[in-house]
């Protein structure tokens, strides 16, 4: 009988997959490669947004000589866009309409800066003079003060407390105003001129620059979300300045008239100084309060009597902040009072107080335009379902 070698029976033939399954893992692996480009991706898109945010805030500091005009004229040419929107439906060409705008606010800032710093350089002035007279006023609290720090040095003593050596602190005597403004005066006038342009050109291309910004979406989703982007940002930044604007300006005059009952010489000033620094939030009104006590103290001789114009704009103040304000800015404009204290520290150490003065309107500006073109998740730069708690997923037999 014949013996069968093993190597000439045929082999069985290999059953072929299915053609359906060849494509189905083609694909898989090309999404596989797609999700792993688009992790990688976004990571370095991570990676470069920290830095930049890291680097931002020291390039803005250092580059305030030029930063700094360039965004408070953005910020006053948005808040005067209504105006040039009212101006152009009434017929008038682009570039009338801006000088109108610009025209107004300069004679506007002119009036409030005629009315604040020419009666303070007198105060200024005369604040050598007035020391002694300082003095005499807050001598009898300094007498109850020393009596106080007596009485609790005593107490020490008996409990064999060592009393702490005072020392003398030697305060150097500060440059003249003549001097700051004779050093100061060339770039601040550089820098307004460049701010003033700035604005002009700004609202005169507005209609256009929107018209063609809106036009160059490539669909009409990304079109309408730019559009209401731009609006939301104007009417908000807006609603806000002009409000507040009117707000301000009634706390002064108020203040200017309870002061001038109270016969406290240039009351239009001090009231010119509750309105402005009322744009700083939280720190505003507390400089307001110790220079009405300051001012106080030069003017009248009673202890007192002179603390009482700062006790007077407390009460104002306390009232337009708890009850005129949240009246007419509405739940619209209510802002997180953190965010405002975080805003408010960032900008006043990175422009000092001009940017205590932007920090809200920059503050409503990046809110506005974030809430409306949609929050980035930064989560999804990081996590594959772009929360941290993601559903896990579950392995499916074959």
């Amino acid at each position: 009988m014949r013996r069968i070698d093993p190597a000439e029976v045929p082999a069985a033939p290999v059953a072929a997959p299915p053609a359906s399954e060849a494509p189905r893992d083609a694909i898989g692996d090309a999404e596989a490669v797609a999700f792993r480009r688009d992790r990688l991706l976004a990571a370095l898109t991570l990676i470069a947004g920290a830095g930049l945010v890291l680097a931002l805030p020291f390039a803005l500091r250092g580059g305030a000589e030029f930063f700094l005009p360039v965004t408070a004229a953005l910020v006053i040419a948005i808040a005067l866009v209504p105006m040039l929107e009212w101006l152009e439906r009434r017929g008038l060409p682009s570039a009338l309409a801006a000088f109108l705008c610009v025209l107004t606010f300069l004679g506007v800032a002119n009036i409030a800066v005629a009315s604040i710093v020419l009666p303070a350089s007198d105060w200024v002035r005369l604040l050598p003079d007035r020391i002694g007279r300082i003095r005499e006023t807050l001598a009898p609290m300094m007498r109850i003060y020393s009596q106080l720090e007596r009485f609790i040095d005593d107490i020490l003593r008996q409990f064999g407390t060592a009393r702490h050596a005072t020392r003398t602190v030697a305060l150097e005597q500060p440059n003249s105003l003549l001097g700051i403004i004779a050093t100061s005066a060339p770039l601040a006038a550089v820098q307004m001129f460049f701010a003033v342009l700035v604005v002009f050109f700004f609202l005169s291309g507005w209609s256009r620059m929107r018209r063609q910004t809106i036009t160059g979406r490539s669909s009409f989703d990304g079109a309408m979300t730019t559009a209401r982007a731009i609006q939301e940002m104007v009417d908000a930044t807006s609603t806000y300045l002009g409000t507040i604007t009117l707000v301000n300006m009634a706390l002064g005059l108020t203040v200017a008239l309870v002061l001038w009952l109270l016969d406290m010489p240039t009351p239009l000033m001090w009231g010119g100084i509750a309105a402005v620094l009322n744009y700083i939030p939280y720190l505003g009104p507390i400089a307001s309060a110790l220079l009405l006590a300051l001012g106080g103290l030069m003017t009248f001789s009673e202890p007192w009597y002179a603390i009482l114009p700062a006790a007077c704009f407390i009460g104002l103040h306390l009232i337009e902040s708890n009850v005129v304000t949240p009246m007419l800015v509405g739940r619209r404009l209510i802002i997180n009072p953190l965010l405002i204290l975080v805003s408010l520290s960032f900008w006043a150490w990175v422009w000092g107080t001009t940017g205590a003065l932007l920090a809200v309107p920059l503050l409503i500006i990046f809110k506005t335009v974030i809430g409306a073109a949609g929050k980035p998740d930064i989560a999804g730069f990081l996590f594959e379902e772009g929360t941290l708690t993601g559903p896990p997923h579950e392995d499916h037999p074959d």
